[in-house]
């Protein structure tokens, strides 16, 4: 069976590597050379399960100091003025 986009209806993608950001609670985890699949048709972004829910792990296991990043990143902050 062939999978669809579920915006645009194509059935092309492309294999890729992104970088996502995982937030929670105004934690973050960055997480480099993420593994996703994007779709030729309108460039929509499909990220596997199994990938998503490591990387969920990680983030938790991180907060409790049951294992550590790899390094971290300082974020600036900005708040809207207007």
């Amino acid at each position: 069976m062939t999978r669809k986009c579920n915006f645009c209806g194509s059935t092309e993608y492309e294999q890729r590597k992104t970088e996502y950001l995982y937030s929670y609670k105004g934690n973050y985890l960055l997480v480099p050379n993420t593994p996703v699949e994007v779709c030729a048709g309108c460039g929509m972004v499909y990220y596997d399960a199994g990938v998503l829910k490591e990387i969920e792990r990680r983030f938790f296991a991180i907060q409790k100091k049951e294992e550590k990043p790899d390094s971290y990143v300082e974020l600036p902050r900005a708040a809207y003025g207007g």
